[in-house]
This record gives C-alpha cells, sequence and structure tokens, in this order.
C-alpha cells in the first residue's frame, strides 16, 4: 500500500482550463477515492483555495494564455504537506526546473492517462528532481524551443523583450509560442 491509500481524506485541486480534461480526470480520481474540485483558472484556483484544504493539486502550466506558475509557492505555503504536479501540453526543461524550483513535487507532459498523473503524485523518489519527458539528442526544432522558453521564463513572460532578446519579431515569436513543441 502506498501513503496515498491510507489517507482517510484525499483532497485534491484540479486546475485546469480545458474543461472536458479537468472533468474526466476528476471523475477518475473520484473513483480511486480523492475528493476532487476544479478551477477552471487562477481566480478559482484561489478561491478554491480558501475554501478548502487541499493534499494534492494537479496545475496546468498555461491557463488560457495565464502561466500558473506563481500558483505553486501559494499552494507550497498554505498547504506544505501538498503534492504538487504541474501538468502541461507546453512542455519544456525550463518550465520543469522552474516548476520544481517553485515547489512542485513533480511535472508532467500532456497527454497523461490517469495513472501517470497517479504515479506523479505518489512519487516520493523524485527529490525535487523533475520528470523531464525528453530523450537526448534533441533535434534542432526542439533546442530552438528550449532556447525560447528559456529566454521567456528568464523575461518573467515578456514576449516582447523576448524577441528582442531573440532578435525575432515579436509576432513570430508568439506564433511559436502558440505551436505546441515538438517530440525530443
Amino acid at each position: 500500500m502506498t501513503g496515498m491509500e491510507n489517507d482517510l481524506t484525499r483532497q485534491l485541486l484540479i486546475v485546469e482550463d480545458d474543461e472536458v480534461f479537468a472533468s474526466v480526470t476528476a471523475r477518475a480520481l473520484t473513483r480511486r477515492g480523492f475528493e476532487v474540485v476544479i478551477a477552471n483558472n487562477l481566480e478559482q484556483a484561489h478561491a478554491q483555495m480558501d475554501e478548502h484544504e487541499f493534499e494534492y493539486a494537479i496545475i496546468d502550466l498555461n491557463l488560457a494564455g495565464q502561466p500558473s506558475l506563481d500558483l505553486i509557492p501559494l499552494l507550497r505555503q498554505r498547504f506544505p504537506q501538498a503534492r504538487l504536479l504541474m501538468l502541461t501540453g507546453y512542455a519544456s526543461i525550463a518550465t520543469a526546473v522552474e516548476a520544481i524550483k517553485l515547489g512542485a513535487d513533480n511535472y508532467l507532459a500532456k497527454p497523461a492517462d490517469v495513472d501517470e498523473i497517479l504515479a506523479a503524485l505518489e512519487d516520493n523518489s523524485a527529490g525535487n528532481q523533475p520528470q523531464v519527458p525528453f530523450q537526448e539528442p534533441m533535434s534542432v526544432r526542439r533546442l530552438e524551443w528550449e532556447h525560447i522558453q528559456k529566454v521567456l521564463m528568464e523575461n518573467d513572460g515578456n514576449i516582447s523583450e523576448t524577441a528582442r532578446q531573440l532578435k525575432m519579431h515579436r509576432r513570430t515569436l508568439q506564433r511559436k509560442l502558440q505551436k505546441k513543441p515538438v517530440a525530443g
């Protein structure tokens, strides 16, 4: 038995703007003994944090264009023992490292099924080492994505400053950021 199976109450917060994914995931986790609360944006997440005590949280990195990394330290401060999982369809090494630095217990790229999500939530062996879903060597397109993500993180998400530093037109950068990252 894992530690999660011993818990009597397993309050879990899902912060996810994809309502279908959130609903399907919530149903599957409810069947596995969790009491699930869904927040579709940062404002709802803050409201749920005021109303509930969470032991687990699954946080989508990109909430309708709003980055959610700032939510991690707030959750960590409010619920120090909670297991925090950053889940994203826009995985990058830069965001994985940043999420772990901010206090996430694990990082997982979408698509992920409920078994993978539970394994990432239960994984106590990670020791603040993100599970980065990439194999080496990376393709040139993947390296470009990683570099853009790194510079964007260094500029606190400021697209104009990132474009200037990359010597790229702002609209070109915006188009690149709207695309899903290429695999390895």
